[in-house]
């Protein structure tokens, strides 16, 4: 799921429409089901972490600074 097509799950569903009835608008645009839409569960994990983001945005933040500094340190010589 691409951060557009999650956008405009949770604009639909603001307004009232069900996953079920967003899911076949929504069509992914790169990889080996490039055309296709996403299954129901993939939008309903999207929604979950989309959830999970919104109520611990410091959790993010701080994975996304250790995901970096081990990054960083893979990437220096040895």
């Amino acid at each position: 799921m691409t951060d557009d097509m999650l956008h405009t799950v949770l604009r639909r569903k603001a307004l009232g429409e069900s996953v079920e009835q967003i899911q076949p608008a929504l069509i992914i645009p790169t990889g080996k089901r490039k055309g296709q839409s996403p299954s129901v569960a993939s939008i309903y994990r999207a929604l979950a972490e989309h959830e999970k983001t919104q109520a611990y945005p410091e959790a993010v933040e701080t994975a996304h600074a250790d995901f970096a500094a081990l990054q960083q340190r893979n990437r220096s010589p040895k």
